[in-house]
């Protein structure tokens, strides 16, 4: 079997917000074979990553076996080295091999996670993420309860540290009494605090409050202020969603930065790099909880990886279209059986 084309589009799905997560957004790959199978992949980067991907990507695969997966992402990742290594370029190569992952399973006639364990597991447990902004953040609470979450992570981004330390935890506290003891909650700061000192403190802070972890609380590239922070924190610090391959985990986990790890399957280098994470991840001693983990890609590598316990957060609202998963009661599980990721993204390459 050989390719015979990649392609790429950007869907523009309704519901996609604004900023970078807009522009900067999904992208849908397609593989093409002579033996006629398709293979789809969702990577990042937006037009910039389509460009990647036609210009540089696409000659090098062209003609090529797709069987070799991860020999094809090493071929890919050096010759994009000098200006690669890690964001726009490496969500490119998430997508395409994603679509890689998706051929090997439709050759073989079974599901991705068939490929990766011999008994994945039936489903997993999912969180919703509540934002903390606005007037009423418990009518939020309320609906994650109603719709069977047992398990939720509040959005804390909209603070201030350390002008807003405070109200933060005041925010947690009326959460937890909202919920009571039996409702796991975590926080997620997205990158917007900088002062480590000042989020040790506010961790002290919120200690009573049971928060299964703090999430980005720190700048990605702050390295040793999150290694810093790790050591000291009563309140376990997760990231990684912003990091890049498995050598890039490789450095976080050398320096102690998290006590979570958080890839992306569809910005990480896609499943060849999820793995490899997953094992790094199990030498260290420690929890991998992919970000968006129950979308369907990073679902299927969900069931079949985690040797622990695994938790899927709930995913995006303006990716619903892509499929593939059910996600109800609070818990996450793939869609009807189908062969490789489930999905058909045909679709995409059809509007317009």
């Amino acid at each position: 079997m050989k390719i015979t084309d990649v392609r790429v589009t950007q869907p523009l799905p309704a519901g996609m917000p604004t900023g970078w997560r807009g522009s900067m957004g999904q992208i849908v790959v397609a593989v093409d074979t002579d033996a006629g199978l398709t293979g789809y992949g969702i990577g990042g980067g937006g037009a910039a990553a389509t460009h990647v991907i036609q210009r540089e990507l696409r000659p090098l695969l062209l003609g090529a076996d797709p069987g070799p997966i991860e020999q094809l992402w090493e071929q890919q990742y050096r010759a994009t080295l000098a200006y690669g290594r890690k964001g726009l370029v490496i969500m490119a190569l998430s997508g395409v091999d994603l679509a890689l992952w998706d051929l090997r399973g439709k050759t073989a006639g079974v599901p991705v996670a068939q490929l990766l364990a011999s008994t994945p597991a039936a489903d997993v447990v999912a969180y919703a993420t509540v934002g903390m902004a606005g007037d009423d953040p418990g009518v939020g609470i309320d609906r994650a309860l109603g719709e069977g979450y047992r398990v939720i992570k509040l959005a804390l981004g909209s603070f201030a540290l350390p002008g807003d330390a405070e109200q933060v935890v005041r925010a947690v506290r009326d959460v937890r009494g909202r919920v009571g003891a039996d409702v796991t909650l975590m926080a997620d700061a997205a990158m917007a605090w900088t002062d480590g000192p000042a989020v040790l403190k506010l961790a002290q802070g919120l200690v009573e409050y049971d928060l299964g972890w703090l999430e980005e609380p720190l700048p990605a590239d702050d390295l040793d202020g999150y290694a810093w922070l790790t050591e000291r924190s009563p309140i376990p610090i997760a990231g990684g969603e912003h990091e890049f391959t498995a050598r890039g985990f490789a450095d976080l986990l050398a320096r102690g930065c998290h006590h979570i790890y958080q890839p992306d399957i569809c910005w990480c280098g896609g499943l060849t790099q999820m793995r490899q994470i997953y094992t790094l991840a199990q030498t260290h001693q420690v929890r991998v909880v992919p970000h968006r983990g129950s979308e369907v890609f990073g679902l299927h590598a969900i069931l079949s990886l985690e040797a622990g316990v695994p938790l899927a957060e709930s995913g995006r609202p303006w990716m619903e279209w892509v499929g593939g998963r059910e996600l109800a009661g609070g818990r996450a599980r793939l869609a009807a059986a189908g062969n490789g990721f489930g999905v058909d993204l045909s679709a995409c390459f059809n509007a317009g």
